[in-house]
């Protein structure tokens, strides 16, 4: 979630439509100018026993946080605590029970977003050998309840916290127990916008299988292979979602802001405070009828704060974002960027995908989406057949638009690579929660802390 910092005086209040559509429209660019931004979470454990570290506590998140500072990583305070770390590159930060999130940097390919991820993942490493303290890449906490873990000292979790429960029953698992990898990636035009955003929406439940890797839940299995993409279904209607009017004959940055408009709020950030707004109308923030600020009206900076509160399976702001996959380990952390590159960012490869889903009606759509949290690789997919075979054909789609973007290592590799790890995994069928689940119910004999030796 995203870290806010200051609310600028001289931030422009929203007096038309115009600004409303402008941080989309501003999101255009020239190809030569895309970038790939990868996001990823990971559960931080204590070695000696595999508590979740409170934030205060001594080798804890906040200790965690400033000792990147060896590493040229400056701190970003909220209250006078330490919420994020600010570096070259990008943004190390909290999630709401402590999960460590990198926000990368824009960058050109995807030999550099996986330089990236290695840097930090040697850094966080190298810190908690120091501090004895391990990272853990999944999508959700295999063994812990609510009421083990740690809450962050973060303004918007304080309000996210108390309406999760007004709105759905899983909303506190997404924040406390749950990790993911993201890539945000850029759009040329309207028109390119709006078929990468269709694209990305009905292939997110593939996305969805191939990372599949959050099968536990409190020491057992929990009878889903992606039960972090099941947690969504049952967090916050309003928010959540395919999305259906996306596939509809004129959409574009007018019809997201009309969604977005309907997205109940969840605060306002004034004078370095979140103030709560939770379920409140950003439509009568317009007209200055906002119970929380009464007689006030919204800044462009507010819109900005909004747009990142809903949730949806793929969410646009000034790029899109692509948010189905559970959390996994340094591998699939690079995998994820490489699938929807190799999509979205090669027009004959975006045209193919394209042409593999567009039949698809909202109802075979949902029907996918909610199939794949139990079934993975094996839900079956509209017009026959099952994931695993649709999968084939679309990691072969990205692999030929990552070939024909050309972009080489300084070995003369080049993106394909990334790649492999998802191949192996429709090759064989299993995607990583089964593998995990045959260690469950074999060498492991039921005994769910064994999966700690599967840390980065």
């Amino acid at each position: 979630m995203s870290t806010r910092e200051a609310a600028a005086a001289e931030d422009p209040i929203i007096e038309s439509r115009d600004q409303l559509v402008a941080p989309m429209q501003r999101g255009e660019k020239p190809r030569d100018a895309w970038r790939i931004g990868t996001e990823h979470e990971k559960l931080v454990y204590k070695r000696e026993d595999f508590h979740a570290p409170s934030y205060d506590e001594s080798c804890g998140i906040r200790d965690l946080l400033l000792n990147l500072k060896q590493f040229g990583w400056e701190p970003v305070e909220e209250g006078g605590k330490v919420i994020a770390m600010r570096g070259a590159d990008g943004t190390v930060s909290l999630e709401p029970a402590g999960q460590l999130e990198l926000s990368g940097a824009p960058l050109e390919n995807l030999h550099e977003t996986c330089n990236e991820t290695g840097r930090h993942l040697e850094q966080v490493k190298a810190i908690g050998e120091c501090c004895g303290v391990g990272f853990l890449g999944l999508g959700m906490w295999p063994d812990k309840t609510r009421e083990e873990l740690p809450v962050m000292p973060k303004g918007r979790y304080d309000i996210m916290i108390r309406h999760m429960p007004r709105v759905g029953n899983l909303g506190l698992d997404m924040m406390l127990r749950t990790c993911t990898i993201q890539v945000n990636l850029d759009y040329g035009s309207e028109a390119d916008m709006a078929k990468k955003f269709r694209v990305g929406l009905a292939l997110q439940p593939l996305a969805t299988a191939l990372f599949a890797n959050s099968p536990f839940t409190e020491g057992k299995p929990n009878g889903f292979l992606s039960y972090r993409s099941h947690i969504w279904s049952d967090t916050d209607p309003h928010r959540t979602g395919m999305l259906p009017f996306v596939f509809e004959d004129g959409f574009g940055y007018e019809r997201w802001v009309d969604y977005m408009l309907d997205v109940p709020m969840y605060f306002v950030f004034r004078d370095g405070k979140y103030i709560d707004a939770a379920g409140q109308s950003f439509r009568d923030f317009l007209d200055g009828r906002l119970p929380a600020l009464p007689g006030e009206k919204p800044r462009e900076g507010d819109w900005w704060d909004h747009l990142s509160t809903a949730f949806p399976e793929v969410r646009l702001k000034s790029f899109l974002e692509m948010r189905g996959a559970d959390g996994g380990p340094w591998n699939r952390i690079c995998a994820l960027p490489a699938f929807w590159v190799g999509l979205l960012y090669d027009q004959t490869a975006l045209d193919a995908a394209w042409d593999l889903v567009k039949g698809w009606t909202t109802e075979e759509r949902e029907a996918l989406r909610g199939a794949v949290p139990k079934l993975a690789l094996d839900a079956p997919v509209p017009g026959g057949g099952t994931l695993r075979e649709l999968g084939r054909e679309v990691l072969a789609i990205a692999r030929a638009g990552l070939a024909a973007r050309a972009r080489f290592n300084t070995g003369g590799d080049n993106e394909t690579g990334f790649l492999e790890t998802l191949d192996e995994i429709v090759a064989s069928g299993k995607v990583p929660a089964q593998r995990l689940l045959d260690l469950y119910h074999g060498e492991w004999a039921g005994d769910v802390t064994r999966v700690y030796e599967q840390s980065f």
